[in-house]
């Protein structure tokens, strides 16, 4: 019994010390969403040692002959109301810490309200934003995975 015990131990501190630690630039690049009702695609980016997020594609970003880009006019900035919603800057100021993302802001241009974001790698081509207001316990996650 004792050299079963022995054996299953050092499997397991074996396989830990093989695990995949992700580094905080693991997040960087282009990701789709796999769920909710709106589908997305960001690229996400690193400057000055924080990420950001581009909107490259909305399921809800075009008029309805589906070509051109819906403005953002429920943007709270008027000087923003104009813009186009497709390629902004709407996820900002995330730091890594301890394995996660958090501190961010996340603009949804069709509500046009800022939520807080923190995210998550679960593996190297998986990715969880939860965003939320006051308190995370009352957000919403949404599950992303790394495209080409």
């Amino acid at each position: 019994m004792r050299k079963l015990f022995f054996i299953i131990t050092m499997i397991l501190i074996s396989s830990l010390s093989f695990a995949q630690k992700l580094t905080a630039d693991e997040i960087m690049g282009n990701w789709e969403s796999i769920d909710g009702d709106i589908k997305l695609k960001f690229e996400i980016f690193r400057q000055n040692k924080k990420y950001f997020g581009k909107l490259l594609w909305a399921s809800n970003m075009f008029e309805a002959d589906g070509k051109t880009p819906k403005k953002d006019f429920k943007n709270p900035d008027v000087k923003l109301k104009n813009r186009s919603r497709q390629n902004i800057v709407n996820i900002t100021n995330l730091t890594f810490e301890d394995g996660e993302y958090s501190g961010g802001k996340l603009y949804n241009p069709t509500d046009g309200n800022f939520y807080n974001l923190k995210a998550k790698l679960t593996d190297i081509n998986n990715l969880q934003f939860r965003g939320y207001m006051g308190v995370s316990l009352l957000g919403k996650t949404m599950k992303f995975r790394r495209i080409p």
